[in-house]
């Protein structure tokens, strides 16, 4: 966990404890941004600061047009709709960050687009038929437009009676699409005049989201021999060896 237990730094001391030599790191933010996922990166290159001997790393970035991610996205929307029919209007809304990080250079606003649009492609909706937000904002500064919030209630006032709503910046759910969306987000829409709000789950441990994901990881595990096989004798040789020239570990 970035924010709480297990920590990345103590799942990395177990590693290096169990002899792992190779790491990926995958962060469970699918877009890129300096505030979400350069601090997985940043915890990962503290705790190696404070090593001695470090395993060979290796990071994913993003994966926000990933055909297994787009798919999984799209075929648990599809499930949903397959049970509980089509709203008026697909949502789809996105962790926000201050506006400020896009013109500093962060692509996290552009990668949030482009996810949406290649959902939106996937499942063969028309324009009007879904909508691009973002979600949480805190204090005064102006953060990423549009802000999901205004925006369902705007839809509910201009007459959309239903809303299909999505967090594809999330892999998994949590407070703030459970709460912030499935909770606050439904009231407002519902206050202003909405007539029916349907939140759909985060991707979480769907088996099509599962399938993307190891296609990921092992695109990106390409070159690395990780497959060789581990001969005991081998390593308990090398060990005595390195211990008769004085190594203690």
């Amino acid at each position: 966990m970035r924010y709480g237990n297990p920590s990345i730094a103590s799942q990395l001391d177990q590693l290096k404890a169990d002899g792992v030599t190779r790491v990926l790191i995958l962060p469970a933010y699918p877009q890129y941004s300096g505030t979400t996922t350069a601090s997985v990166f940043d915890a990962v290159y503290s705790w190696a600061a404070k090593v001695r001997r470090i395993p060979e790393f290796r990071f994913i970035n993003n994966y926000h047009d990933h055909a297994g991610y787009i798919a999984a996205l799209a075929h648990k929307i599809k499930a949903h709709w397959q049970q509980n029919g089509q709203a008026d209007k697909l949502v789809m809304s996105f962790h926000g960050v201050p506006e400020r990080t896009l013109t500093l250079g962060d692509p996290y606003h552009c990668e949030c687009y482009k996810t949406a649009r290649l959902v939106a492609e996937k499942l063969g909706l028309a324009k009007d038929r879904w909508q691009f937000t973002f979600q949480s904002r805190f204090g005064k500064a102006k953060w990423l437009e549009p802000y999901t919030e205004p925006t369902l209630i705007a839809l509910a006032k201009s007459g959309v009676k239903s809303v299909d709503v999505v967090c594809p910046g999330f892999t998994g759910d949590c407070l703030e699409t459970l709460e912030e969306i499935s909770m606050e987000a439904r009231h407002a829409f519902l206050e202003a005049g909405g007539k029916s709000f349907n939140y759909i789950a985060c991707l979480n441990d769907s088996p099509q989201w599962l399938a993307g994901l190891s296609e990921l990881c092992i695109q990106h595990l390409g070159g690395w021999p990780t497959t060789a096989p581990i001969d005991p004798q081998a390593l308990a040789d090398t060990s005595a060896r390195a211990k008769a020239l004085g190594a203690t570990r």
